[in-house]
C-alpha cells in the first residue's frame, strides 16, 4: 500500500480502528508526520501521546485487577508501553502506511522501523486528545489495547531482563549492574546505541546494541543472564 494523504480513506481508516472521527483533519495530518518531512511534524503530540498513554494504561489496570500488587502493576505498565509493544499495535493499525516521510527516510524504510511507529502511535493519540477530550482518548486507548487488555493477568507478565538482572544480583548480596553508553551511531532518529554492562561476579562487562538505550540495557542484561546461567552449569 502507497502512503496516503489526509483524505478520505485515511480518515475512515482512522475512525474505524480508534474509534475516532477526527474534526480537524489537520491535527491527523500532523500526528503522522516525521520530521524528515516537515517543520510541522510530530514530535510534540508524541511527547502529549506518551503522558496520557501513561496515564490511561496505569488507571485500565489499577480498575481492571484491584489485587494486584504495585510490583505486578508496573511490570504490566511497563511491557505495555514500552516500544516494541507499540509499535506491534501500530502495525496492526496500519499506521506505518500512512506516515509522512522526507524522501531519504522513505527510502530507508521508515515506515517498517519500531522506533518511528511507536512514535507515531503516540502522536496519534496525543492528536485524538487534541481533537477531542479526556474521556474520549481513554476510549479510543481501550479500544487500540483491548487484544492486549483482555488477555492479560497479573501472574502471566515475565519479568523483563533488567528487572530479573537486578533481583538476581540483589537475592546473591552483590552489587547492582552498572550500564554505560559507550557508542552513539545514526542520526537523531534512528540511532543505534552500545551498551557496556559490567555485572558482579562476571570477569568481563556484556556489550550489546539497540535503537534505544532501553532495548540495548534490556538485551545486555538478557546476555548476562545467559552468561551466569552458563558460568552456573559449568560450576
Amino acid at each position: 500500500m502507497t502512503q496516503l494523504d489526509t483524505g478520505k480513506d485515511l480518515l475512515l481508516h482512522i475512525k474505524d480502528v480508534t474509534g475516532h472521527a477526527f474534526s480537524d483533519a489537520g491535527l491527523l495530518t500532523q500526528a503522522l508526520t516525521h520530521r524528515s518531512f516537515s517543520r510541522g511534524h510530530n514530535e510534540r503530540f508524541e511527547f502529549l501521546g506518551d503522558a496520557l498513554l501513561g496515564m490511561f494504561i496505569a488507571d485500565e489496570l489499577f480498575t481492571r485487577f484491584p489485587e494486584a500488587a504495585e510490583s505486578d502493576l508496573t511490570r504490566m505498565r511497563s511491557s505495555l508501553v514500552k516500544k516494541d509493544t507499540l509499535a506491534l499495535l501500530a502495525r496492526h493499525l496500519d499506521l506505518g502506511n500512512h506516515i509522512r516521510f522526507g524522501i531519504g527516510e522513505s527510502r530507508s524504510g521508515g515506515g517498517r522501523k519500531e522506533s518511528l511507529l511507536a512514535n507515531a502511535l503516540e502522536a496519534l493519540i496525543g492528536a485524538i486528545y487534541l481533537d477531542s477530550d479526556l474521556d474520549n482518548c481513554r476510549l479510543c486507548i481501550q479500544r487500540i489495547y483491548a487484544p492486549l487488555l483482555d488477555t492479560m493477568s497479573a501472574g502471566n507478565v515475565p519479568k523483563d531482563p533488567k528487572s530479573e538482572l537486578q533481583e538476581y544480583l540483589q537475592a546473591n548480596k552483590k552489587s547492582l549492574p552498572a550500564y554505560n553508553v559507550i557508542a552513539e551511531e545514526g542520526g537523531a532518529h534512528d540511532k543505534l546505541f552500545t551498551i557496556e554492562c559490567y555485572v558482579d561476579g562476571l570477569a568481563e562487562p556484556v556489550v550489546a546494541k539497540g535503537r534505544s538505550k532501553r532495548n540495548a540495557e534490556q538485551t545486555a542484561a538478557r546476555t548476562a543472564l545467559e552468561k551466569i546461567a552458563l558460568d552456573a552449569d559449568q560450576g
